[in-house]
């Protein structure tokens, strides 16, 4: 049972502080601070690589042309109130709360919107159902839809729209995953050229695959069983940072938080023009990681990364930006190597070594946020099904997947070897951030509006200056497409195609199944013909429909003409919130037929399906089936319950089988044109995927396939 579900309720009012605690609970007390500064300690090694190693590259990635003082402290004024906005009062005031159950990005919204209202694209996929009164998620808001909540139900654009963006941003989140270890342990790796100018690109190329290449075969061991080693390197990067930052200021530029001042951005502006709005392409990568920071929710709490960003994160960059600007300030033509060349001589190697391991673990944050959202997805049935290894008893939401982690691996590694120099990866990068902010920042105005029910007032206040913020970086960053910016995009085109495609045709195979269900009276039919005949043991049928039995049954029986004598009807059900409940977890109910039952095992997204413990569905089934039978008052024959109950056991000794139907769809000559390339590229998809039934640890020798077309 969870931890948080098993707590008893306080009551709001009561003071229990004011009185003394006694000494056990002060040392539970001492204890949860000491574990609240270890996981704020290794937040900062987790949750914000990529965002603390920004100063690396964002100067190098702008271009400038004869810098003067005042546009250097118009690029500062800017990237201090990008960081101000957009990390403060965006992310970390804002986006932490509209979390799913602890987990956050944009599918975790666009579950959040589902749930409270009806506005989810297929019937299975949607949140919990007012017949079912035994989850009591349901928000008094979800009763009574807002007028925007109620557009939604009622347009199928709409609906599909939003569903495109909750895709989208998933998508360019993958292609984050891409792009930040590339260009982290590049800009790193580039260090080696100041001491060393005999030292080839393509030996720094070589050098930072290597690198990447190692922390990739990392991965398989969890996020918790490395972040001991990723948390002090970010921890003294996040420390030494700064206080070369002061450094410079000091010696450099004393003056140049006078920047703060929104008047040097207007003057930037008005000085510079097109090469003004041009420049915004670089400056947006201040702000990079802030997206991921949001997608790794679900790895820490939201006070741990809210801490940490504030207490450590924050001010290290503002000081970090701020000296790198002083520097350039006095060193205007030194942008292209606007990190290094900061760095005072004395501790320029310690600093370089700093940098290089901070730049790892940038890359783990971000592989870690596209792990998640990809777990995501596979459980919500919006992409094809890839294996996903839970890395953590304690954390659900660590997660693993190998055959994303050595897509990834090869290609970080053909970003560094094809685009060379860091500028190019820093243009396709801009345009991943920043579409990503965009699509949160609409998804959340949509949160404030359906479900929170802000005031009008105060959601223009949010909604109008993002978008205006984050469209002026976005209409920057596309001009970059052709530099560079085209590589996110073919690959969340390929990504969104491929979620398409596996969309559709789940969407078909719902839509026969439904059309072609076997009923209670028809399977009573199919048992009373005379050929049919009830074996013994226990049978797990697998079926995608609640609402009567996959058309794969009626197939089984003309073929074997039999059915065991106690048949359960297994439905996995994923449900559009984060986690189920443990008591709601197995749904049993008694179908018409002798030693029938049906079967629903809900789990939500953030949900680990291999069963704690080491139990198993079979036995967890089994408990919740028995319990069942003894409290059912609803006798449907004349067995009695203790019975009932020996039959099952005396079915479960004789053995246990798991049949799961293997479709395929028939395109008849007859078919249009859009549904054989659609439905055939389906095929494909799903003969390559993995099977759903080894994520819940079916032993092999136990399971049965029933193939069966499904034409169409």
């Amino acid at each position: 049972m969870d931890l948080e579900a098993a707590a008893p309720h306080r009551p709001r009012g009561g003071s229990p502080a004011t009185a003394p605690l006694p000494p056990a609970n002060r040392e539970t007390d001492v204890g949860n601070v000491r574990k609240n500064i270890f996981l704020v300690y290794k937040t900062l090694g987790v949750v914000f690589g990529g965002l603390v190693t920004s100063p690396l590259y964002v100067y190098p990635s702008m271009n400038l042309s004869s810098p003067t003082e005042a546009d250097y402290l118009g690029i500062y004024s800017i990237m201090f109130w990008t960081l101000t906005l957009i990390g403060v009062v965006k992310y970390v005031g804002i986006a932490l709360n509209a979390d799913d159950h602890g987990e956050g990005g944009t599918f975790a919204m666009y579950s959040l919107l589902c749930r409270h209202a009806d506005i989810g694209i297929l019937p299975s996929k949607r949140g919990y159902s007012e017949e079912e009164p035994f989850l009591h998620e349901q928000s008094a808001t979800a009763i009574r839809p807002s007028k925007l909540g109620k557009f939604f139900e009622r347009s199928i654009t709409a609906r599909r729209v939003l569903l495109f963006m909750a895709i989208l941003g998933m998508c360019m989140l993958i292609g984050d995953g891409i792009l930040t270890p590339a260009i982290s342990v590049l800009s790193a790796i580039e260090g080696l050229r100041g001491p060393f100018p005999s030292v080839s690109k393509p030996v720094v190329e070589a050098l930072s695959a290597a690198i990447l290449i190692g922390v990739f075969l990392l991965q398989k061991y969890g996020t918790s069983k490395v972040s001991f080693l990723f948390s002090p390197i970010m921890a003294a990067w996040t420390f030494t940072t700064p206080v070369v930052g002061i450094y410079s200021i000091v010696r450099y530029y004393p003056g140049i938080f006078k920047a703060i001042s929104p008047h040097y951005i207007v003057h930037f502006f008005l000085r510079n023009k097109k090469q003004g709005w041009q420049l915004l392409g670089g400056t947006v990568l201040c702000i990079t990681g802030a997206e991921a920071m949001f997608a790794d929710l679900g790895h820490f709490s939201k006070k741990a990364i809210q801490i940490a960003f504030l207490s450590s994160i924050y001010p290290s960059l503002v000081l970090t930006y701020a000296g790198q600007t002083a520097y350039l300030i006095n060193n205007v033509n030194d942008f292209s190597d606007g990190f290094y060349k900061f760095i005072p001589r004395p501790v320029y190697w310690p600093m370089f070594v700093i940098a290089t391991l901070a730049a790892i673990v940038a890359s783990q944050s971000l592989i870690s946020a596209t792990f998640s959202v990809i777990k995501q997805s596979v459980v919500l049935d919006y992409f094809p099904r890839v294996k996903v290894v839970h890395t953590s008893h304690q954390k659900e939401g660590e997660v693993y997947s190998p055959e994303i982690n050595y897509i990834l691996m090869v290609l970080c590694v053909g970003v560094i070897l094809g685009f060379g120099g860091g500028k190019e990866i820093g243009n396709a990068f801009g345009v991943v951030v920043i579409m990503v902010m965009l699509i949160t920042t609409i998804m959340l105005t949509l949160v404030m509006i359906i479900i929170w029910r802000t005031p009008p007032v105060f959601v223009g206040m949010f909604f109008i200056p993002f978008v205006i913020m984050e469209g002026s970086y976005v209409s920057a960053v596309f001009t970059k497409i052709p530099e560079g910016g085209w590589l996110p995009f073919a690959v969340s085109m390929i990504l969104a195609l491929i979620m398409f495609v596996w969309y559709y045709g789940r969407q078909r195979k719902i839509e026969y199944e439904m059309a072609n269900k076997i009923t209670m009276e028809r399977l009573g039919q199919l048992l009373a013909m005379p050929e049919v005949q009830r074996v013994p043991g226990l049978c797990f049928f697998y079926s995608n429909i609640q609402d009567g039995l996959t058309p794969i049954l009626g197939h089984y029986i003309k073929n074997m003409s039999s059915l065991h004598t106690v048949t359960i009807f297994v439905t996995l059900r994923y449900l559009l919130v984060s986690k189920v409940d443990q008591r709601e977890r197995v749904l049993i109910k008694r179908l018409g037929p002798r030693g029938v039952y049906q079967c629903t095992v809900q789990y939500g997204y953030a949900d680990n399906l291999s069963l704690k413990g080491g139990d198993d569905l079979v036995a967890q089934v089994m408990r919740c089936l028995k319990r069942h039978i003894a409290m059912s008052t609803d006798r449907r024959s004349s067995v009695s319950t203790e019975e009932e109950i020996a039959n099952l056991e005396a079915a479960s000794l004789a053995g246990v089988v798991h049949v799961r139907g293997k479709m395929r769809f028939y395109v008849g000559d007859d078919a249009g044109c859009f549904d054989k390339v659609m439905l055939r590229s389906y095929e494909f998809l799903h003969s390559i995927c993995r099977s759903a039934l080894p994520a819940l640890g079916m032993p092999l020798q136990q399971r049965v396939e029933i193939g069966m077309l499904y034409k169409v």
